[in-house]
């Protein structure tokens, strides 16, 4: 069965944006957008919400920016080609390999999981990742720690009303003191 994975950048103090809505601390150095590329290649459909959605929306075109290096170029067509699901009640359409459902995202899972297919069924976004995990349908957090405390904002880890038991499956420090947390929910 296919995983659902929540990967995101954090801050120490945990949060995936600060108070002022800004992530310029989560730019990752050469290494780190290495690792992120290959992390992107095990994934086979990547759900996302409006807001992260429309961050990326950048990628889907990006081939066409002289200015980005081989790795970028790399990653941006990785992007492109890769299935993904926008979840939101306000966006009328989405552009790309995206399709747009306005909820219904525990079904959405349980359809891709049944399906045929490989890779990871990556999770991105807050709001989002909060009602998967709600759900119990997060297989596995994978956070890069970054070294900041932004004092608040948007956490990487929602707040739920149950306990949930994780195992420690890899972890990495990069050169740049971002470390790598993988974690996987025991069940």
């Amino acid at each position: 069965m296919r995983s659902v994975t929540y990967s995101m950048g954090v801050s120490l103090d945990g949060y995936i944006v600060g108070p002022d809505g800004g992530f310029d601390w989560t730019a990752p150095d050469e290494e780190v957008f290495r690792f992120v590329t290959g992390e992107i290649r095990q994934v086979g459909v990547h759900l996302m919400g409006r807001r992260l959605y429309e961050t990326m929306l950048y990628w889907e075109t990006a081939d066409r920016d002289p200015s980005l290096d081989d790795a970028m170029l790399e990653w941006a067509a990785l992007w492109k080609r890769l299935p993904k699901v926008v979840f939101s009640t306000t966006l009328s359409a989405v552009q790309g390999n995206a399709r747009l459902l306005p909820g219904g995202l525990a079904q959405e899972i349980e359809r891709l999981r049944a399906e045929p297919g490989e890779g990871d069924i990556a999770i991105g976004g807050a709001a989002l990742a909060a009602e998967a995990a709600a759900s119990g349908l997060v297989d596995e957090y994978r956070a890069r720690v970054y070294p900041v405390l932004v004092g608040g904002g948007v956490p990487y880890f929602p707040r739920q009303e149950r306990r949930v038991d994780l195992e420690l499956v890899e972890s990495r420090t990069f050169t740049s003191r971002v470390v790598y947390l993988r974690y996987r929910v025991a069940r």
